[in-house]
């Protein structure tokens, strides 16, 4: 099989752009993964090449399991990660491109930013190689080239300056002025993920990439991995509700699959299509998304029998969990928009983010949070979000009875305590 990491040097390089236009390339039999929490991202790989796109996020997991992970989900022939910031960004918290390359022994492309630049772009080269002496550097394209002629002077000094046990493929150019990708308040905008808008990125961007020489450096071999590093998941008689939609798409896949593995039945719902929880389901899971923002509320504030319901299922006392925009939902309010009144507590969106990063909860969970919403009380919270154990912090969940809302995402195949928890299980 064939394996590759495409990172860069910073946030806002491309990587994105060239992931995608490589899973258009491998579209027949490719697996996308995202390195850290990154939800966006995954969504855009999906669209593309129509294979749901994985977390691969080491400080969540441990490397066991993220190695474990990786081997399940390597199901393709080809498997592409889009690395995180910048190619060592995240070490202080175990979970970078770096980190990750490095523990799958995955073949790194760099993606280089060549606007204004040639002899300095092989000194910039040289710091990344050099920086970590085990990294899986194996080579670069090209970004924002402005010709031919810009692209064959910054070659030329790569080769010669990466030579031998030090080569350095050079894999390409993309050209400069090449359409982008909108960002809004949480990542990229999804408004951009239409497949025909990607589809013709993706063919200008490989116009002048040498996909053969990527398949060379790309050889993998998989590893053959028997131990499961979580705790085994056993099969209960319960159903569970997923409410998967425009609004509430920030979904794990492996969240998804780790509830099939437990749940006898899992259902998935849409609120934008105003569609009921089955009256007979044990528990409601909402992920996170977009519920604050006018467009996104547009489409759920008439959602009159998803939210009858969710306060029906409530009332009777059975289990909800909600991340992120989840708990918005459950709240009375966010500014003037009336949500479902379940959880005691109102917000507010913020001019500028609240939250954004990994951060440990008091009850012993690791996830990242990234919101700009803010509670107006937080009397009645019941959880403490910190960057550091037990250090402090601020609220970040609210409980009712069993229905608990957090701003926190997490992956749930290794914090069965979750499930335990708070699923009824």
């Amino acid at each position: 099989m064939n394996s590759i990491l495409i990172s860069a040097v910073s946030s806002n390089q491309g990587k994105t752009i060239l992931s995608t236009a490589l899973l258009y390339y491998f579209k027949k039999s490719v697996r996308p993964f995202k390195i850290g929490p990154d939800y966006i991202d995954p969504q855009f790989h999906e669209i593309v090449c129509n294979t749901k796109s994985i977390n691969l996020d080491t400080f969540i997991m441990n490397e066991p399991q993220v190695k474990w992970l990786f081997n399940k989900y390597s199901d393709k022939e080809v498997s592409i990660l889009e690395g995180v910031m910048g190619f060592y960004d995240g070490m202080d918290k175990g979970c970078s491109a770096y980190d990750v390359g490095k523990l799958l022994n995955t073949p790194t492309v760099l993606l280089l930013d060549a606007s204004g630049s040639y002899i300095t772009i092989s000194a910039v080269l040289k710091g990344l190689k050099t920086y970590k002496e085990d990294n899986t550097i194996k080579a670069v394209v090209l970004n924002k080239v402005s010709s031919k002629m810009h692209f064959e002077l910054i070659k030329k000094q790569i080769e010669q300056d990466f030579q031998g046990k030090d080569e350095i493929k050079v894999l390409g150019w993309i050209k400069k002025d090449l359409p982008s990708l909108r960002d809004t308040h949480l990542g990229l905008d999804l408004k951009d993920a239409k497949k025909e808008v990607l589809e013709n990125i993706s063919k200008e961007v490989l116009e002048n990439i040498d996909l053969e020489t990527l398949k060379e450096i790309s050889l993998y071999e998989k590893e053959d991995i028997t131990n499961y590093p979580f705790e085994e998941i056993k099969k209960i008689n319960k159903k569970a509700t997923v409410v998967y939609d425009e609004n509430f798409s920030f979904l794990y896949h492996d969240n998804l699959e780790t509830l099939k593995e437990l749940f006898n039945e899992v259902e998935l719902i849409s609120s934008t299509k105003d569609e009921k929880i089955s009256s007979d389901s044990d528990l409601v899971f909402i992920p996170g998304g977009y519920v604050e923002t006018n467009e996104a509320y547009e489409r759920v504030k008439t959602s009159q029998n998803f939210k009858a319901s969710l306060i029906e299922h409530a009332n009777k006392n059975k289990h909800i969990y909600a991340e992120c925009a989840g708990l918005l939902y459950l709240s009375n309010s966010v500014d003037d928009k009336e949500m479902a009144k379940i959880l005691k507590v109102s917000f507010s969106l913020a001019d500028k983010r609240v939250r954004l990063g990994y951060y440990h909860s008091q009850s012993g969970l690791k996830g990242h949070a990234f919101h700009y919403t803010k509670p107006l009380d937080t009397s009645l919270g019941c959880d403490i979000l910190s960057k550091k154990i037990n250090s402090k912090g601020e609220v970040g969940a609210w409980k009712k009875k069993n229905v608990y809302g957090t701003y926190l995402h997490t992956m749930f195949r290794n914090n069965i305590n979750i499930l335990k928890d708070y699923f009824g299980i």
